[in-house]
This record gives C-alpha cells, structure tokens and sequence, in this order.
C-alpha cells in the first residue's frame, strides 16, 4: 500500500492587534483639537508663552478624550496631531495666530474655561460654544477708555520720574495723541514699525515744543521718556525670554525680532525728531537727567508707580481684581528697586531683584486669588521700564558731536534684567505654590498661564 505524505501547512500567523487607546469618531477629533487650537490661540495673542500654550492644549486634549497628542508651536502657528494608534492616520490640525490683542479680560476667561474643563465640569459642545463667545466677546470697556488709561500712565511715569503737574499734564496729551493716531494708522493697515517710528517722532517733536515755549514745563523731556514707556509696555518681552528659557528657540527668536523691529522703530523716530528739531532751529533739549535716589520723594514715587502699573492693566481690558493686584505689584516693585537704589545697589541689579520679587509673588498669590500670574508680572514691571534711560542713550547717540552707545546698552540690559528676572522668580514660585509651601520633587518649568499640572503626561 502506498505510503501518503501529509503536506505541512504553513501557519498563518494571527493579525496583529491594534496598539493605542480607543479614542472617538474622527469628526469628534477634529471637533475637539479645533477647541484646543482656539484655546490656544487665545493665549498665545495675549502674551502667553509658548511652553504654556503647549500645557493647555495637552490638558485640554487629555480632558477630552485625546491622551496621544503632539503640539507643536513655531512662530505664530500651533499644530496639534492626535495619534491613533497603528491601525489609523493621525489627525492633525493647524492655526496660525494672525492677530494679537492686549485684552486680559478675554485671558482670564480663557484660563477659567481651561479649569473647568480639566476638572470635568463642562464638555466638549459646552467648551466649544464658550470659547467662541470669549473670542467673539467685544472689549469690556470703550476704546476711549484705554486711551485715557495709557495717557493716565504716561502722566504717573512722569511723576515717577520727578516731574510736576504740568509736564504730567502734558505728557497725558501727548501719550492719548499717540495711542489714537497709533489706532487710525492700525486701521489703514501700517506695519506696527511705521507706527512705532510715527509715536517716537511725535513724542520728541512735542517734547522740543515744550521747550521753547514760554510754559514753565520742569524738564520737556520727561514728556518724551515717559512716551517711550508707553510704547515699550506693548512690547511681548518678558514672552521672548520665556520662550528662550524653556526651550523654545524657533518661538523665542520670533519673539525677540518682533522686539527688536518695535523698539528700533522707536528708535528711529525718536532720532528723526531730534534731528529734525535741530535743522529747523528749535533749542537743543537738555540732555535728561537721571533721578537718584531718595527718601524722601519715595512715597510719591511708590504711589506713582502702583498707578501706572494699575493704568497699564485697565489699557489692557483687565478685570477689577486684576486692576487691583496690578496696583500692588507696581507700588511693591517700586518700593523694592528705589530701596536698594537707596543702598547704593546697581540699576541693573536692583531692576532684576524687583523683578524677581514681582515674579515670585505674582506666581503664589495670583493663582489664589484667581488671576492669571502673565497679568500681574507684565502690569508689575511697568514703573521699572527703562524709558528715560532709553531716551537719554539715544540722545547721546543721536544729537551729541561723538555718539556714545553705553547708556544705550545699559538701558538694553535693564529691560532684559526685567523679562528675566520675571520668569526666574515665577520659576522659584513653582513648588511652593501649590500646598502651601510643600516642595514637588520635580519642576516643570515657570508657568505664567494655563494649568499649573497640565496633564498626566510629563512635558519633557
């Protein structure tokens, strides 16, 4: 009998199971990044740092349903993808940040619906209907209250700087004039250089005006200093440095370019009115002096500089509270940077300490007090902002027969001291903020918006 071989079939071997978490429908992933991205876009036009933006967005992914995302910020643009798993595409969404508005309002309403919807108490449609709101929601006061705001500002820095009622009266003309110019010249659509070389010019040209009238103005260029204040406080600084110190260079040069085509604008104009001043006639301004310190004008000089930071915040669209703690942080700052100026400490040094100080403060108490630590750091470094000493560097650039570039430079220095020195303090407030002073084991880098633990996923 025949022998019969048995022919061995090759196992097939089993399908591979699916790796990853069971997430939603595709729609609800679009649905659900595209809230996130608004979110995110929301902070990012209002200052917010880019390291920030990221532990929002990752938080709020987490709350929804979405563990497995990715979020890349770069310039003005946020890209999230969702992972799948291996058995489908990733999602992936894009918005770029075209716009940005100073309104702190719309922030903090940004970072209450953050909070309720890490903790669960509003859902993916609810979230979505309120971001839109926020977005859409006009600013809670008029324009021309902003307005009297930065020219009441440019009056207490003024003052803050040694000048009387009538160069503080004049200085609120002239910042008021600049910010509803600046406005008209936004609408047209001007590059924001152009408009910054219009406010330095028009600042320096009423500040040679006062000089040769008869009015007996204490020091014209305080009226120019002053100006310059205004328009350095738009400046997104202390978000450069940020973005520098947490790792995110791309962002962070971005950032600082911004920064540094604002301020040479400034520059620009600010040389153009000196120069132009000195063609057609006009008397050469006295070079500013720069105030020393003393004790006895220090309560005027505190309660100034907690008006103009208090000012600088209702420009700003803050609310009440924040107004408030703005106020605080200036007055402190102030007091802080004029008693070691008193201790014969450095300007640099004591710019920076005052800056940590606000930054440490406003990182443990802000949460508490349900504001946003961005409002109180930016609002609290306003009095300490470097216009005099910038306006002095450029005249001695500028006007004087050898141009000197020192003072210039020492300026540059105070005012990265300030943004520096505000994220390092908010970094110290880090672990002691959130149990009263019990210590993480580790850090996760200073956090001037968005959830203090964004996720369960470690940002790395």
């Amino acid at each position: 009998m025949a022998r019969q071989h048995r022919v061995r079939v090759p196992e097939q071997p089993a399908p591979p199971r699916p790796i990853g978490p069971k997430l939603l429908d595709e729609g609800s992933i679009h649905f659900a990044l595209d809230t996130a991205l608004r979110i995110g876009e929301v902070q990012m036009a209002t200052g917010a740092g880019a390291a920030d933006v990221t532990a929002t967005i990752l938080a709020v992914t987490d709350a929804f349903g979405l563990p497995q995302c990715e979020v890349n910020v770069v310039g003005t643009s946020i890209t999230v993808t969702c992972h799948r798993g291996s058995e489908a595409s990733p999602v992936t969404a894009v918005r770029v940040v075209r716009s940005r508005s100073m309104d702190y309002t719309r922030l903090s309403e940004t970072e209450d619906l953050v909070t309720k919807i890490t903790r669960g108490r509003t859902d993916l449609h609810t979230a979505a209907a309120e971001i839109n709101r926020i977005s859409n929601a006009p600013h809670p006061y008029p324009r021309w209250v902003a307005t009297l705001a930065l020219g009441a500002m440019a009056a207490s820095i003024t003052v803050l700087m040694g000048g009387g009622p009538l160069t503080a009266t004049l200085a609120f003309v002239v910042s008021s004039l600049i910010d509803r110019i600046g406005r008209v010249l936004n609408k047209r659509a001007l590059p924001l250089f152009f408009q910054q070389v219009v406010g330095g010019l028009i600042a320096t040209l009423f500040a040679v005006l006062a000089l040769s009238s008869d009015l007996p103005f204490e020091s014209p260029s305080l009226v120019a200093a002053a100006a310059i204040t205004v328009l350095l406080s738009g400046l997104h600084t202390v978000s450069a440095v940020h973005d520098a110190v947490t790792g995110y260079n791309v962002t962070a040069a971005g950032r600082t370019m911004e920064v540094i085509m604002m301020t040479t604008g400034l520059v620009t104009g600010v040389v153009i009115g000196l120069q132009l001043a000195i063609t057609l006639g006009f008397p050469r301004a006295p070079l500013p002096a720069l105030p020393g310190p003393s004790a006895i004008s220090l309560p005027v000089e505190i309660i100034a500089g907690a008006a103009a930071a208090g000012f600088f915040a209702l420009a700003s669209y803050a609310r009440l509270r924040a107004l408030l703690l703005a106020a605080i942080a200036g007055g402190v700052g102030t007091t802080v940077y004029s008693v070691l100026r008193l201790a014969h400490a450095d300007k640099i040094a004591a710019t920076a300490v005052a800056a940590v100080l606000l930054g440490f403060c406003g990182g443990v108490l802000s949460r508490r007090l349900r504001v946003t630590p961005l409002v109180v750091a930016v609002s609290g470094i306003t009095p300490l902002l470097p216009g005099l000493l910038a306006f002095r560097g450029l005249y001695e650039a500028g006007v004087e027969p050898v141009g000197q570039f020192s003072t210039l430079m020492q300026a540059f220095a105070v005012g990265l001291a300030l943004a520096a020195g505000v994220v390092f303090g908010e970094y110290l407030a880090q672990p002691v903020r959130t149990q009263l002073g019990r210590l993480e084991r580790k850090l996760a880098g200073p956090r001037m918006a968005g959830p203090l633990r964004p996720s369960r996923r470690r940002l790395q």
